[in-house]
Parts: structure tokens; C-alpha cells; sequence
């Protein structure tokens, strides 16, 4: 890759709560970052100072391309703009 290469989106997927012990929130975050480890930091802190007390995080990978629909689409845009993007959603039990 070199410097003209559009940086890859990661996305992490895991859980959100806003209360210790609370219900729970699925999350999606979105960004860019040069390694996994930089990006599990970068998705705590911005999850932290959105006000969530614990967090759960399940899988990282790379996106491929550009979700076709929203918010992801959104939040890929943002996370290639520099913000850590983040999607919550209700989970499904």
C-alpha cells in the first residue's frame, strides 16, 4: 500500500452498556487505525467519553468497502473523514 491507497475502515463489533450491570446496546465502531491494538484503545476512549461504564468488544476486522446502507454507510464516511464512528442498536436476544 502506498501512500495514495485509501487507508482501510476496521470495524469492531461488540456491546455497549451505560450502567454497570445495566442493559445492554449492540455497537458497531467505526474508524481508521494503523493496527488492531491502536484500534481497540481508540474504540475505549471514544466509548468512554460517550458515557458508557462497560464495554464488551467481540470481533475486529477490515472493511472491504463501503456499506450500502444506513447509518454504516455514514459511519464508514466519517471513520475514512478521522472520527471514530459509532453505531448503536438494540440487540436481538
Amino acid at each position: 500500500m502506498n501512500d495514495n491507497d485509501p487507508k482501510p475502515v476496521t470495524i469492531i463489533t461488540g456491546r455497549v452498556f451505560r450502567e454497570k450491570g445495566g442493559e445492554s446496546e449492540g455497537v458497531h465502531i467505526f474508524l481508521v487505525a494503523p493496527d488492531d491494538d491502536s484500534a481497540v484503545r481508540t474504540t475505549l476512549d471514544a466509548l468512554a467519553k460517550e458515557g458508557y461504564a462497560e464495554v464488551e468488544l467481540d470481533q475486529i476486522g477490515e472493511l472491504e468497502g463501503p456499506p450500502d446502507e444506513e447509518p454504516h454507510a455514514s459511519a464508514y464516511q466519517g471513520a475514512l473523514e478521522g472520527e471514530v464512528s459509532i453505531v448503536t442498536f438494540e440487540e436481538v436476544i
